[in-house]
């Protein structure tokens, strides 16, 4: 397992005691444990520099692990290094020295600052004073990203050789002032599956009733499809489907402050019951033939 500079582990696999479903859950952008040396090259606050976080996710899906799944849970910062990218997306203009051939310069990602060490946090606030080493990128890279991924390729492996299928949850919040189309909505919930590309229609569907259901305002798909996790580890053919959950911070954070509210903990509970829900219709016969053989 890889460590951070202090000595703490830059991820952790929260294990069932016996995995009973086919199911695996991520949380990529809960990381909170902000490294001094990159503190120290920021021009941000250690309080604004945490607006981009999808802070406590980790904790609102706790759940997951009672139900029998595993579930992966960064706690190096997405604004360090964003392992919901691709592994060589890269600004040039951020770094001295020059990147690799193969690194991804062109994405809309990259220019909106976004990429997989990001310039920006939330409301495009600049990360850092001055440019960083070529090198500096390479080793985050190698030293967060690949071994975080290898993590999550082998749960996923190990659950698909199990039960013949596996569901990939990423687990993210958005913030509460999204708003969709003309008539202004906020959403509580956002599903997203790539358009249908990442997971069964049957799974998306489900999942979208279940949120209605609870009492959610939940949509699919806009404005978050899924990012890479989602569009890389998806592949329902082969009985690989990954599902993104985006939840409003509105309804269990205050954005100013960072703490939690008192709508945490209902939160929470809904979520447990979502997930209840789903697992129930994914586990049975029906559910798990439809998603095993698409």
């Amino acid at each position: 397992m890889a460590h951070d500079e202090s000595g703490y582990p830059l991820f952790e696999i929260r294990e069932p005691t016996v995995q009973r479903i086919p199911f695996v859950f991520n949380s990529p952008h809960s990381g909170r444990r902000y490294p001094l040396s990159f503190l120290e090259e920021s021009r941000l606050s250690g309080h604004q520099i945490r607006r981009s976080e999808d802070h406590f996710v980790d904790e609102l899906f706790a759940s997951a692990t009672a139900f029998g799944a595993p579930m992966l849970v960064a706690h190096f910062p997405r604004a360090y290094v964003d392992v919901n990218r691709e592994p060589y997306e890269l600004d040039p203009k951020m770094f001295d020295g020059n990147l690799p051939p193969f690194a991804n310069v062109g994405s809309a990602r990259v220019a909106g600052g976004l990429g997989t060490i990001p310039r920006i946090v939330a409301e495009n606030m600049e990360i850092y004073r001055h440019r960083l080493p070529v090198d500096e990128a390479m080793r985050r890279v190698e030293e967060i990203y690949k071994p975080y991924h290898a993590a999550l390729r082998k749960l996923i492996a190990r659950t698909h050789a199990r039960f013949g299928y596996c569901i990939l949850i990423d687990c993210h919040s958005m913030p509460g002032n999204i708003r969709l189309g003309g008539n202004g909505d906020r959403p509580d919930v956002i599903l997203g599956d790539r358009y249908g590309s990442s997971a069964s229609s049957t799974l998306s569907t489900a999942a979208l009733e279940i949120f209605d259901d609870l009492g959610f305002n939940a949509v699919r798909n806009k404005p978050y499809a899924g990012g890479f996790i989602t569009e890389h580890y998806g592949r329902p053919s082969r009985g690989l489907h990954a599902l993104q959950v985006e939840v409003s911070r509105a309804l269990y954070v205050d954005e100013t402050t960072l703490e939690k509210t008192r709508g945490f903990s209902p939160l929470a509970q809904s979520l447990a019951s979502f997930v209840g829900r789903l697992v129930s219709f994914a586990c049975q016969s029906e559910g798990a033939t439809a998603l095993a053989a698409e």
